[in-house]
């Protein structure tokens, strides 16, 4: 054969790749999420049943509509769509009316990941953002929770998620606070037992923080998560909680109370290791989870709600190009710039 009969190609690296093709990596993400919806839908019944089916139909279907929109192949088959489906069903209240959680799935598709471009273009975690966005929009409904565990939980459905668009829900006696309002509000701690295991009232995705924890560590050990990000985040969330509660313990409450406590675990493990919205560098996500860890600390302890990962997670990554602006690895071969 001539010597110019042969191609040459030239690309950029990487040039060893792991194996592991896009569907791949969001089929194993959800059957990490599986165990924790599993417990979700214990808790809750028939209402975190609901919410989870609705969150998960309405961003898939989004994911067709627009893929069908702007004329592009369908990318549903890449679970990416029912990743955003479950995280964002899961930080849901399950008294949240269906006409909500769809109205919030295809804001989630749609704003937080088309208007950026599609998969791998997104700013911010998409679940993220339809539960923002409908923070803003019914706050009312998305702050009313519901205690887990009732006995007719899965005999009966309640009549709050059959409310029809734009009608006043209407909630009944099983709602409560959840432990980090009671916490900022009434001073009164639950116990880290019930935190782990999941019998406090919440949204879904609040039931069981050893299971999500679990999910998290399987992503890992399979080489599908940066373990840094989570590491960083709730390393920090410990040590500034555990300082505050040592120098004020009837102010502030203690480590393990504030990282079992809310969507932490959630949030930490499965939204802010977005691998899109996340730092590319190891010492950027380092960097970042530590950023995301003090905001939750600032916004729980010193904001006007008692909870802040939601915030924090978003602003972590507003802030994730800039992170990888500033800590760039050197060049092979190079040496770094000295400060004239």
């Amino acid at each position: 054969m001539s010597p110019l009969a042969k191609t040459l190609e030239i690309r950029t690296s990487p040039h060893v790749l792991s194996g592991h093709a896009v569907d791949t990596i969001m089929f194993n993400v959800v059957l990490a999420l599986l165990p924790a919806s599993a417990f979700a839908v214990w808790a809750f019944g028939l209402a975190g049943l609901l919410t989870l089916t609705v969150a998960v139909l309405s961003c898939v279907a989004t994911e067709w509509w627009m893929c069908r929109l702007s004329h592009r192949t369908s990318t549903v088959a890449d679970w990416s769509a029912v990743i955003t489906g479950l995280l964002y069903g899961l930080t849901l209240p399950p008294t949240l009316p269906l006409w909500m959680t769809a109205l919030g799935g295809f804001l989630a598709i749609a704003a937080g990941k088309w208007l950026f471009g599609g998969l791998g273009y997104n700013a911010f975690n998409p679940a993220l953002v339809g539960r923002a966005l409908l923070q803003a929009s019914f706050p009312v409904a998305m702050t009313t929770w519901s205690a887990g565990f009732l006995p007719d939980r899965f005999r009966a459905v309640p009549a709050v998620l059959w409310t029809p668009p734009f009608l006043e829900p209407v909630l009944d006696a099983t709602t409560g606070a959840t432990p980090l309002a009671a916490w900022k509000f009434e001073r009164v701690a639950a116990s880290a037992r019930d935190l782990a295991f999941g019998f406090t009232s919440g949204s879904t995705g609040e039931t069981s923080a050893l299971l999500i924890l679990l999910g998290g560590a399987y992503l890992v050990a399979r080489n599908m998560m940066n373990w840094r990000i989570p590491v960083a985040l709730l390393l920090t969330v410990g040590a500034i909680s555990g300082i505050l509660h040592a120098v004020d313990p009837t102010r502030y409450a203690s480590a393990p109370f504030m990282l079992l406590a809310g969507g932490l675990a959630l949030g930490a493990t499965f939204m802010a290791t977005d691998m899109v919205a996340s730092p590319m560098t190891s010492l950027g996500c380092v960097v970042y989870g530590v950023l995301i860890g003090a905001l939750v600390i600032v916004i729980r302890t010193w904001g006007g709600m008692p909870e802040g990962v939601m915030y924090a997670i978003l602003l972590g990554n507003a802030v994730s190009p800039q992170i990888d602006a500033m800590i760039r690895p050197r060049v092979y071969g190079t040496r770094r710039a000295r400060a004239s």
